[in-house]
């Protein structure tokens, strides 16, 4: 099973904690929490969050949310690959791994760098 991931501001963490599940403006106003697969999350990274110096990637407890998942394409349509999607809430007991990312091009975690070169 592919991991899945959600890149979140800092505010948008601390915001998130206190209330118990993932909130972000862009998710709201979507309908939907986005996420990114390991082969999306560096251009999600760019296209993103690259006005912010640090941000936080959550790895997601897919099995917990596994039902609840949608692939679609991007309303653009141009960046190929199809996201997940999760139409509900991502309480933070559906986290498994959060990390702080600096900006170092967005340094990923060496153990999702290894699965993005291994996924097919």
């Amino acid at each position: 099973m592919i991991n899945i991931y959600k890149v979140l501001t800092e505010e948008e963490w601390q915001l998130s904690c206190s209330k118990g599940y993932v909130s972000t403006i862009l998710d709201e106003q979507d309908g939907f929490i986005h996420f990114s697969s390991p082969k999306q999350l560096a251009l999600t990274l760019y296209l993103y969050f690259k006005e912010h110096n640090k941000v936080v990637l959550l790895q997601i407890n897919k099995k917990k949310i596994i039902t609840k998942i949608v692939y679609e394409e991007t309303k653009t349509g141009d960046r190929g690959n199809k996201f997940p999607h999760l139409y509900g809430k991502l309480g933070i007991d559906d986290i498994s791994k959060s990390w702080n990312i600096e900006r170092n091009a967005f340094e990923l975690p060496e153990e999702v760098l290894t699965e993005s070169e291994n996924f097919n």
